[in-house]
């Protein structure tokens, strides 16, 4: 995966249209349809569990499912179990001529309140630690805000401090200095069926025109809001899934640890389009950004539509 990026920053440095990440310039390059499923994070035929994650929070989501599994299949076994023994023993036929009473049974009422509640403190207390964790900001290098419409969504780019100081520390020319970037934001649609011939690889209701480009192994805030109506800006992949309320911040954060392109859907339905207004999240290592920093910031703005009011100024 990491060539991939390398020979595609390398053999395009010249074309800063190829620089949005654009699977069409992968296929050409011969990349199999192997590794566009690793690379491209989508729903597959017949997929029964997650999709791959990409992010520590949806590996501990993931984690605790099957941790939780193992409960629910023990507890299914021991119904079905005690369930045929109730049928078994207790039949008709076997209970023929005898007479019995219904007693109190203390020990036993004692064991079947107690085993229940141990086992939910023990499925608690990780849940605790995942939940603590999804809310947890910690030292956000920048963030984005995110604005939910009908039925599209808006994204811009604020509190770039942190990142400036990346790109200065990634650039090895000293005659150039990154400044600021411009409050720049931009809309991303959902790409119709009738132009999916203008992309080689088109996923229906998922393809967007414009991604939103989040550099990996970065800790990023993501704010989300609504113009409207109630929106769900929900990404399963990256473990995300925050509602966007109108006149109201909700807050996130994101801290990617590979490369890819995640897509995701709205989760909460917002009038008769509820279903055509997916997200498209590229994730490259800024590393790789380097040759595109050591020749001008015109290019790494290509690279990323949030960077369009990136500034530079030449050092003398």
């Amino acid at each position: 995966m990491l060539a991939f990026f390398y020979h595609f920053f390398k053999q395009n440095l010249g074309s800063p249209s190829c620089f949005a990440f654009d699977i069409q310039c992968a296929e050409a390059r011969g990349f199999n349809d192997s590794f566009l499923q690793e690379f491209i994070h989508v729903a597959h035929d017949w997929q029964l569990g997650f999709q791959t994650p990409a992010t520590n929070v949806m590996e501990g989501i993931i984690y605790f499912h099957d941790d939780l599994f193992v409960f629910l299949i023990l507890i299914l076994f021991f119904v079905f179990y005690v369930f045929g023994v109730c049928i078994t023993l207790f039949s008709e036929e076997n209970m023929k001529g005898i007479s019995f009473k219904l007693v109190h049974a203390s020990t036993l009422e004692i064991i079947w309140t107690i085993i229940p509640a141990v086992i939910l403190i023990i499925i608690a207390i990780p849940s605790f630690s995942l939940l603590y964790s999804i809310d947890e900001i910690i030292e956000p290098l920048y963030t984005i805000k995110v604005i939910g419409h009908q039925w599209y969504w808006s994204y811009e780019l604020v509190e770039s401090e942190g990142f400036i100081q990346i790109l200065n520390e990634l650039s090895s020319n000293d005659n150039i200095e990154f400044t600021s970037i411009a409050s720049e934001a931009f809309d991303s649609y959902m790409v119709p069926a009738s132009e999916s011939e203008n992309h080689s690889l088109y996923y229906q209701y998922l393809t967007v025109d414009n991604h939103l480009f989040i550099p990996t192994e970065v800790s990023s805030r993501i704010l989300v809001s609504s113009a409207d109506v109630l929106h769900s800006w929900a990404v399963p992949s990256l473990g995300v899934k925050i509602d966007a309320c109108p006149g109201r911040l909700n807050q996130t954060s994101l801290f990617i640890k590979r490369q890819g392109l995640y897509y995701g859907q709205c989760s909460e339905i917002c009038g008769v389009n509820h279903g055509f207004m997916p997200i498209g999240i590229y994730s490259y290592d800024i590393d790789f950004a380097r040759p595109v920093l050591e020749n001008s910031s015109k290019l790494m703005a290509s690279l990323d539509p949030l960077l369009s009011g990136l500034c530079a100024v030449e050092l003398e």
